[in-house]
């Protein structure tokens, strides 16, 4: 019963080289209108993957280039601090609003040069708990002294926290706004090494690099750490080192108030409210920077439907912020390699439907190629698929290399669950893609939090679960497809894209189950603690 496979592959082979031989082989309008866009696709794909390999190359050509908390080029004198008003933009947040309270109300800054918004959209329960908080903080009931903090609450939730950002700048005093979101636990002396930068009056926004309260928490978990450490690492790092444009993340950062101002304010047509005020702000003008050497801790989301609507979330409004912005970066007076990086930078997620085409594509292209040998496919799908795919494997091990330098090794056990992992999130980014692309609004889609950060740790995830519709099954059937897929390549003896195709396969149904279990397995699987270690020396 094993021959099966051999002699299906047998006749494949046989039919299609003698048909070849022979000269009777000849490509259709069929065969062409298949493998044309089937090509174009890899070929756009392998533009985005050398993209990555640039990031890195940016990364350490510029390294003498990159911002420390350390070595600002100016500072304020004690005297001379300038006041700041920390914004911290919540919506049903009850499990960790006492934490960031707390955080903030212990930052170690000078307390008449100092104030606490939090902006509250809250409709549940939350509300009132914020509220209590940031009563007793203010009363110094605590145990610490009174805190400059007030509550704000807002029922409309006009513009999201865009309108909030927006609405409590009204009442803000400070000339420069450090915004938290809720699941953040910023260092005492986080605004300390972050202001000075500001003596510098060109300077309008200042990032600081997210690290992970429950990295170690679960397998997602891990994988979404080194995910986010990419962005963090080579895309802040690189774009920063070099020069070119970047984005402010919407929280653990400051901007300076007029930058805010003269760039527009928070305007709330675009999911990334953040990278449209980042671009608008630096078309006029204002630097910004990038300080990879400080931390901020966040909590990271345990149930892979957060971890998409998040993920959905970051996909769609980068589109759509690209559909503003990028016509005006064109048409600017910046550098060309700044405008082609803002080209990659805003565009990058349109990958997702081109994934999408390629799935469709692959096994009729298998079909109708299956005629050639293994030096075509050396010649040809090899460099592609090395381009678009293994760049995601440097770019991603390069990174946890810089912050973990002794560890990082471990990193090659989730390469592929990473890889995975990225395939299986074609199909809710492309929904997300599409409906930016057709112009199609729809609310901002909090990424829940429940406090929790070590392996074992009970959650109460089941109070902002999200409904799972027909995604899930659309994946399982799509992961079905694929392991049709890698049946057919092993009948007909094209072992090369065997690999390739289990990455699909894998990714499909690791999302598509991990959705429909979720809460099941999310403390499963951790296979190494990477603990976040300071930022080594010297680079």
């Amino acid at each position: 019963m094993f021959a099966e496979p051999h002699g299906l592959g047998h006749y494949w082979r046989t039919h299609y080289a003698q048909r070849n031989f022979q000269g009777l082989y000849r490509w259709n309008s069929f065969d062409v209108a298949l493998l044309i866009p089937y090509f174009i696709v890899m070929l756009v794909l392998a533009f985005y993957g050398i993209h990555r390999y640039q990031l890195v190359w940016l990364y350490y050509r510029n390294r003498k280039n990159a911002s420390r908390s350390s070595l600002p080029p100016s500072t304020f004198s004690q005297e001379d601090l300038p006041f700041v008003t920390i914004q911290l933009p919540i919506f049903n947040e009850q499990y960790v609003i006492d934490r960031l309270v707390d955080a903030c109300c212990r930052i170690d800054y000078p307390r008449d040069r100092f104030e606490i918004q939090v902006l509250d959209d809250s409709t549940d329960e939350t509300a009132q708990v914020a509220e209590q908080i940031v009563r007793r903080y203010a009363e110094g009931t605590q145990g610490l002294a009174p805190q400059p903090i007030t509550y704000l609450h807002r029922t409309d939730r006009v513009g999201y926290k865009a309108g909030a950002l927006d609405a409590g700048l009204s009442f803000a005093r400070g000339k420069f706004i450090a915004i938290f979101d809720a699941d953040f636990v910023p260092a005492p002396d986080w605004l300390n090494k972050v202001v000075h930068h500001f003596a510098e009056t060109t300077v309008g926004m200042v990032q600081t690099r997210w690290t992970h309260l429950n990295r170690n928490y679960s397998f997602l978990t891990q994988v979404e750490a080194i995910l986010l450490d990419g962005h963090f690492v080579l895309e802040h790092g690189g774009r920063s080192r070099a020069g070119v444009f970047f984005n402010f993340n919407g929280t653990a950062g400051v901007w300076r108030r007029t930058a805010i101002a003269d760039a527009g304010g928070w305007q709330h047509d675009t999911l990334t409210e953040d990278t449209d005020l980042s671009y608008r702000a630096q078309l006029k003008g204002w630097k910004f920077k990038y300080l990879q050497d400080v931390e901020c801790p966040a909590e990271l989301p345990i149930e892979m439907t957060a971890f998409k609507t998040q993920q959905a979330r970051w996909a769609k409004g980068l589109i759509q912020t690209g559909k503003k912005i990028l016509p005006r970066v064109l048409k600017s007076d910046a550098p060309w390699h700044v405008k082609l990086e803002a080209w990659y930078h805003l565009t990058a997620n349109i990958s997702y439907p081109l994934m999408i085409v390629l799935s469709m594509l692959l096994m009729p292209a298998m079909i109708i190629r299956s005629w050639q040998g293994v030096t075509q496919m050396l010649l040809i799908d090899l460099p592609l698929f090395m381009a678009s795919t293994f760049s995601v494997s440097t770019f991603y091990l390069v990174s946890q290399k810089e912050l973990f330098p002794r560890r990082w090794y471990r990193t090659f056990l989730y390469l592929p669950f990473l890889m995975a992992l990225g395939v299986g999130l074609t199909i809710t980014n492309t929904k997300a893609v599409m409906e930016a692309l057709f112009g199609m609004q729809s609310a901002f889609a909090r990424t829940p939090k429940y406090r929790v950060q070590k392996k074992g740790e009970k959650s109460q995830a089941n109070k902002y679960r999200k409904r799972l519709g027909l995604i899930p099954w659309i994946e399982l059937a799509i992961g079905c497809y694929f392991a049709g897929t890698i049946w057919y390549a092993i009948a007909s003896e094209n072992y090369f894209t065997v690999p390739f195709l289990l990455l699909f396969v894998f990714g499909y149904f690791y999302t598509g189950l991990l959705s429909l279990l979720q809460g099941r397995f999310e403390r499963f699987g951790s296979t190494g603690e990477f603990h976040e270690k300071p930022y080594p020396a010297g680079i």
